[in-house]
């Protein structure tokens, strides 16, 4: 189930912050049942894509040691875990609305298609994995009834991008020296990819997801929203984030798994922690 990855899941509460939604306990209380329905949803995503990729991960240095990749857990088992994951995390979006129904059950068939196959194609498997981020944050938004900044939303495309590539390049670096024959075994897209192009991507996606939240600070619709114009003076710890996780990825051989990175890291959980500290003051105190 892979608890720690439902740090993820935290992009469902984005709305709750900067729609000002944390005083009404009624709406609190649906995104943090969202939130909950990502976590088991997710997990049964996993528990699936184990199911697809137990043949690859049984030569995989550290991924053989799988349950299903090891032989600890049989397929039949493993898919009536994920069924059962599936309807739970389902059935908390119904109770919640039928938008945020609509978004996870979306969310759902696309990690399905994801490990069924489209993740073996160059690019299209990165947009996959960033269109998953980008519905947790409009189920934690239209789903529960808050209008989303089209800012906001561009900029966490940009950064759910930059964090798809750059776990595509810490993935295809480990590889480094094997024939594209062998790359392919582990995935078919990291054949397609180069590190130099992947280079170029990661590039554009952080100085996009940076720019764009630059820009969403200073915009005359936040300042109005939040009731202050303070905001910019986060957008130095972002910048740090930023820069930590890239130094990470290319000093580090971090990278391949972004939430036990951001886990493993003092430096990017102070970085976390203090822009949600200094975001969360500037906004309550306006």
């Amino acid at each position: 189930m892979r608890p720690y990855q439902w740090i993820k899941n935290s992009f469902v509460l984005v709305g709750l912050v900067f729609g000002h939604g944390w005083d009404d306990a009624e709406l609190a209380g649906e995104v943090f049942v969202l939130f909950a329905g990502f976590c088991l949803a997710s997990s049964g995503v996993y528990v699936l894509n184990d199911v697809f990729d137990r043949e690859a991960d049984r030569v995989h240095p550290e991924k053989r040691h799988r349950p299903l990749a090891g032989g600890g857990i049989g397929v039949p088992l493993a898919l009536a875990w994920a069924g059962l994951l599936e309807t739970a995390g389902l059935g908390l979006a119904w109770q919640v609305s039928g938008n945020a129904l609509l978004l996870v059950s979306v969310y759902v068939v696309l990690n399905i298609a994801y490990s069924a196959g489209l993740k073996h194609v160059a690019v299209l498997d990165v947009f996959l994995i960033a269109s998953g981020f980008m519905l947790r944050i409009l189920a934690g938004t239209l789903g529960v009834g808050i209008e989303p900044s089209h800012w906001l939303l561009g900029c966490g495309l940009m950064l759910t991008l930059f964090l798809g590539f750059a776990k595509r390049r810490a993935e295809l670096a480990s590889l480094d020296g094997l024939s594209d024959a062998d790359v392919a075994v582990q995935r078919k897209s990291l054949a397609a990819y180069s590190l130099p192009l992947l280079d170029r991507l990661i590039t554009i996606c952080a100085a996009g997801a940076v720019i764009g939240y630059a820009f969403y600070t200073l915009d005359a619709e936040t300042i109005a929203i939040h009731g202050t114009d303070q905001l910019i003076w986060t957008l130095p710890i972002v910048l740090y984030g930023v820069f930590r996780y890239l130094y990470a990825l290319y000093r580090q051989e971090g990278g391949a798994d972004p939430a036990r990175d951001v886990l493993r890291d003092p430096h990017l959980i102070g970085a976390l922690a203090g822009w949600v500290a200094l975001t969360f003051w500037l906004i309550t105190r306006a």
